[in-house]
């Protein structure tokens, strides 16, 4: 159990990267969007969505930075005589306990900006539309689960990048792109754009960012270990 921790501390080596990088980014996002609220007065307009996405940047944050400390941390523990299972177990670990100091300042967050009307400005940035639950222990989940999904689709991609280098980094991108074009495909073909969003506006919040989230983290932990298993440090 000790070299677990160990091997999750080596997550946090760097705390400026692995935690300081992601919530400058969605900082510098929060201040832009506050001063375009703000200067163009869009709480005023009834046709402006108070809702930007730009929550959206930590989690795509901590995907890039996952795999980069996939990248660099992977050959560094394997040096120190860690197990690839020990590693595993401690990224892991981290994963979970970064996903959950990432849900308390959002929770908080999200209540301040409640309080406050949208900053004074109308906007609603930290909990957009549905993500706003009200009650605080579903909201730390629903922040916590997505960003411990976003922590291992980090890892896995750092795992293909590990174990087949560019080619396999560029298999990937080509593979996500082909799948996502066929899906565009069949769904034009089918006219069926109305139905699905029609089935995606009728699943609950629990299922959105609860269930489907659980979902993400197996699978991807899943993957993820079976990668590492041959990885090459």
């Amino acid at each position: 159990m000790n070299r677990v921790v160990s091997a999750a501390r080596l997550q946090a080596a760097n705390p400026v990267v692995s935690l300081g990088v992601p919530w400058m980014v969605v900082s510098i996002s929060f201040a832009i969007n506050v001063a375009i609220w703000g200067l163009a007065d869009l709480a005023a307009d009834p046709d402006a969505s108070a809702n930007t996405g730009g929550i959206a940047s930590l989690y795509i944050t901590v995907v890039v930075v996952s795999a980069q400390l996939v990248a660099q941390v992977f050959p560094f523990a394997l040096g120190l005589s860690l197990s690839r299972r020990t590693y595993y177990l401690g990224a892991a670990l981290a994963s979970l306990v970064q996903s959950l100091v990432f849900a308390v300042p959002l929770t908080v967050l999200t209540a301040v900006e409640n309080a406050t009307n949208g900053w004074g400005v109308g906007l609603d940035f930290w909990a957009p539309g549905a993500l706003d639950v009200g009650n605080p222990a579903l909201q730390l989940a629903v922040f916590a689960l997505p960003m411990l999904a976003a922590c291992f689709l980090g890892a896995g991609i750092g795992v293909v990048f590990k174990r087949w280098g560019a080619t396999g980094m560029y298999a990937l991108a080509m593979g996500t792109i082909l799948l996502a074009g066929v899906v565009v495909v069949v769904v034009t073909w089918q006219q069926a754009w109305t139905d699905l969003w029609s089935w995606l506006t009728d699943r609950s919040v629990a299922t959105m960012t609860l269930g489907l989230p659980a979902f993400l983290v197996i699978a991807l932990a899943g993957l993820s270990y079976l990668g590492l298993r041959r990885a090459v440090p």
